[in-house]
C-alpha cells in the first residue's frame, strides 16, 4: 500500500513534460518541485548549443536529486533527416532512416548518436521509427522508416536499439502498432488503418515484436484509429491495444508511452484521456508543450490514484516499471535507486 505522501510521486513520474526555456528556470522547477514530473522532453528551441544543452540537463537531474526524487528520464527525438532536434555544427548530421541500407550504418548512426546524446545528459532517444510501408505506397512517413520489407525494418532497426542502449541511451520504438499505411499527419488529424488484425500481425507488427525481443526500452503508442482493434479509441488510449495487444499478446513488459498529447489528432479533454491512460496500463502520459494541460494531467492522475483502488494498483505496478527501467539506466545518477 502506497502512503498518502507518496501518491504525488506516483502521479508525477507517469508525466514526461515539455518546457520553454534554455536554463533550468522556474517552470522547470515547478516540473520537478511541485508535479514531481518522471521526465523532462527538449525540442529545438531548448537547445543553443552543446555547452547549454549539457548544463540545462545536468543542472534539471542536480535539482531532481536535491529533493530527493529520482532522477529523470531526458528525452530528445533524435532520429535524424527531417527529425532530429541536435543540429551541427555541435552535433553530427545523419540523412535517417530511409538512407540507411545496412547494419554497418545502422551501427554508426546508433553509435555515434548515443555517444553525444550522453555528452550533453540526454538519456532517452525517442527513437527508431519502426513503421513499416508496403512498397509504393504514399506515406506520411516517408523519409523517417527504413526501407524494405517487414524483416529488413526489424533488423535494422533492432540493430540501433541495441547499440544505442548498449551505449546506456533508453530507445523507443515508435509508432506502435505502425503509422506507415497513413495519409494524413495526426499532428493535425485523425487518421483511420483500416486493417484486419491478421493481416497487421504478419505485416505492421513484426518490427515491434522484433524491439520487444531486442529488449527496446520503451515503446510509444500512436495517434491512429485502427476499427480492427477498437472501434471507438485511438491507440494512445485504447485499452485493447495498449494493454490486450502489447502487454498481454506482444509480450512487452516495458515502458509504454503516448505521443504528444498537444498533437490535433487528440480532441478529447485532458481528464478523459488520462483516465484511458490509467486504464490501458499505459505508464508515460507524454505532453510536449507548456500549458494548462500538464498540471490538469498531473491533477487528474493524482485523483483517480486517490479515489480509485484499482487505478491505484495499476499505477504502482507502472511505477515499478519506471523505476526498474531508471534502476537500470541511470542508477549512476543516484545510488538510492
Amino acid at each position: 500500500m502506497v502512503r498518502p505522501e507518496k501518491y504525488k510521486l506516483l502521479a508525477g513520474q507517469r508525466i514526461m513534460a515539455g518546457f520553454d526555456g534554455t536554463v533550468l528556470n522556474e517552470e522547470i522547477k515547478y516540473l520537478i518541485g511541485e508535479l514531481k514530473a518522471g521526465g523532462l522532453i527538449l525540442f529545438a528551441a531548448n537547445i543553443e548549443n552543446f555547452e547549454q544543452v549539457k548544463l540545462l540537463c545536468s543542472s534539471a537531474q542536480e535539482y531532481a536529486l536535491s529533493l530527493g526524487l529520482p532522477p529523470l528520464f531526458i528525452a530528445v527525438d533524435q532520429e535524424g533527416g527531417m527529425v532530429a532536434r541536435l543540429r551541427p555544427p555541435d552535433f553530427t548530421h545523419f540523412p535517417g532512416n530511409s538512407h540507411i541500407d545496412n547494419t554497418e550504418q545502422a551501427v554508426e548512426f546508433a553509435g555515434v548518436t548515443a555517444e553525444e546524446l550522453s555528452s550533453v545528459n540526454i538519456n532517452m532517444n525517442l527513437a527508431p521509427v519502426m513503421d513499416f510501408i508496403p512498397q509504393g505506397f504514399d506515406s506520411i512517413m516517408k523519409g523517417r522508416v527504413f526501407n524494405g520489407t517487414v524483416k529488413k525494418v526489424s533488423e535494422l532497426g533492432s540493430c540501433v536499439i541495441k547499440e544505442m542502449q548498449k551505449r546506456n541511451i533508453m530507445a523507443c520504438a515508435k509508432h506502435f502498432p505502425g503509422i506507415g499505411r497513413t495519409e494524413i499527419d495526426s499532428h493535425f488529424d485523425l487518421p483511420i488503418i483500416e486493417s484486419e488484425p491478421a493481416f497487421m500481425e504478419k505485416n505492421d507488427l513484426v518490427p515491434f515484436a522484433a524491439a520487444k525481443k531486442a529488449d527496446v526500452a520503451a515503446m510509444m503508442l500512436s495517434h491512429i484509429l485502427y476499427p480492427g482493434y477498437d472501434k471507438k479509441w485511438p491507440a494512445s488510449l485504447s485499452p485493447k491495444i495498449a494493454k490486450e495487444l502489447l502487454r498481454e499478446k506482444i509480450g512487452f513488459q516495458g515502458l509504454v508511452m503516448t505521443d504528444d498529447l498537444d498533437m490535433k489528432a487528440i480532441k478529447y479533454d485532458i481528464k478523459l484521456c488520462v483516465k484511458q491512460i490509467l486504464e490501458s496500463e499505459i505508464d508515460i502520459t507524454l505532453i510536449c508543450h507548456s500549458g494548462p494541460d500538464i498540471e490538469a494531467a498531473f491533477s487528474e492522475i493524482y485523483r483517480l490514484i486517490i479515489h480509485n483502488e484499482q487505478l491505484r494498483a495499476k499505477g504502482i505496478e507502472s511505477l515499478k516499471r519506471i523505476f526498474s527501467l531508471k534502476k537500470k539506466y541511470l542508477s549512476h545518477l543516484s545510488p538510492r535507486l
